[in-house]
């Protein structure tokens, strides 16, 4: 199971390398200037062991998909793009942020390491219980979160 938590496992398809993997090495959880690199499973699979083999038997609906051909060109990925975040962006906030607090917690930051307007968000995000993917939405990949305002507007 751990074999498939590898970047290298996840850009196998070409589906991942030609379309989100391009996008992720322009993000700093790919180069930052402290050498520390996210992989894909630092962000979408949990770590402890109950919640990581539930994922894994969610992962053969993308399985499903790779064989029919959903998501084989960029083309068809994008048209399914902003579904697709959907479903990430629903589990993280089920999950309140799981993924993202094994790296980045309220308690650990430094709010006066912040740029100001950070620092008032982080704050504010406490105060409001909020959790990280309510503000960070699209960190990794192309954004396509302005689509949630003209979805909650009710246009297409």
């Amino acid at each position: 199971m751990e074999a498939t938590n590898t970047l290298d496992f996840c850009i196998s398809c070409h589906e991942m390398e030609d379309n989100v993997f391009q996008e992720y090495k322009k993000t700093i959880h790919y180069t930052n200037r402290s050498g520390v690199r996210a992989a894909c499973s630092d962000c979408h699979v949990p770590k402890d062991w109950v919640h990581k083999l539930i994922r894994k038997v969610q992962a053969s609906n993308e399985i499903y998909h790779k064989i029919m051909g959903t998501v084989s060109t960029p083309e068809k990925f994008d048209a399914h793009r902003f579904e697709l975040a959907k479903r990430v962006w629903a589990t993280m906030k089920s999950t309140d942020s799981r993924e993202c607090r094994n790296c980045h917690a309220f308690d650990q930051m430094n709010p006066e390491m912040q740029k100001p307007r950070a620092r008032k968000q982080h704050e504010n995000a406490v105060e409001d219980v909020m959790t990280c993917i309510d503000c960070h939405q699209g960190i990794a990949h192309k954004p396509v979160h302005d689509q949630l305002k003209t979805e909650a507007a009710g246009e297409k």
